[in-house]
């Protein structure tokens, strides 16, 4: 990248931040959508594609926080594909800030449309931060319409997104996810309905003696339903109250 980089048109409101860990500039607005340290634990915690051609796809992308976190560990291409206009723009900017243009693709559109960018069965590796909360009548919702819609079941489902997760991977294909523990069987179960094996279960706890608050898994398409791996736990904050040195480290690198 270096240091000639053009700054694009910023929004009212928006800001540029980095991921100093991966050089990566990221557009962010707190009125509109900033990644969260879910971002970059999916985007840590996830394996890119091995083949020089293997394709990686984001989808509930953001503002493209977890597929630029990735991009440098990507040898081929990547999609990132998010209904809300806005955040989708966010994306494409922050796409072009980092020069990646002709590795990362922005689709905006209802992921349940993709199979019309992207043909099912061809993606070797799908991340994605779904929204984790259920659109349930009594549920209370952020007045900002761009977080109630990235925090809430509202513009898809977690059915609609594990079945298109599915659809789009190739036989032994990998799917990454963050996601709430109180809501891990649903996510499991829902695998499990559409051919995706769990091999590998994270939980993160906000600090010592917490009860976990995040869980990063790992599928597999038409695997075998045994083998299950569960790491070693992670804590955001230490025992001072500062990052713990596993979380500094995916934020600012050695």
């Amino acid at each position: 990248m270096g240091d000639y980089l053009i700054t694009p048109k910023l929004l009212p409101g928006e800001r540029i931040d980095q991921l100093y860990s991966q050089e990566i500039k990221i557009i962010q607005s707190p009125q509109v959508f900033s990644f969260s340290l879910d971002a970059v634990l999916l985007a840590n915690f996830a394996k890119p594609p091995l083949k020089q051609k293997g394709e990686l796809v984001d989808l509930c992308a953001g503002n493209g926080a977890v597929g630029l976190f990735m991009a440098p560990r990507v040898k081929g291409s990547i999609a990132m594909v998010e209904i809300q206009p806005r955040l989708a723009d966010m994306a494409r900017r922050s796409v072009a800030l980092n020069q990646l243009e002709n590795k990362i693709t922005v689709y905006q559109q209802d992921l349940a449309t993709i199979y019309n960018q992207i043909r099912k069965d061809s993606v070797e590796t799908v991340v994605c931060n779904p929204p984790y909360f259920a659109d349930l009548p009594d549920s209370k919702k952020n007045p900002n319409q761009y977080l109630a819609i990235a925090r809430h079941e509202i513009a898809t489902s977690l059915e609609t997104v594990v079945e298109v997760t599915s659809g789009l991977l190739k036989t032994t294909g990998k799917a990454f996810f963050v996601y709430r523990p109180d809501r891990l069987l649903d996510l499991t179960s829902i695998m499990a309905n559409h051919r995706l094996a769990v091999k590998r279960l994270q939980f993160v706890y906000p600090k010592p003696g917490r009860d976990a608050n995040i869980v990063l898994v790992e599928a597999i398409k038409d695997g075998q339903m045994t083998g299950l791996k569960v790491l070693p736990s992670l804590m955001t904050y230490d025992e001072s109250g500062d990052y713990s040195e596993p979380v500094k480290k995916m934020l600012y690198g050695d």
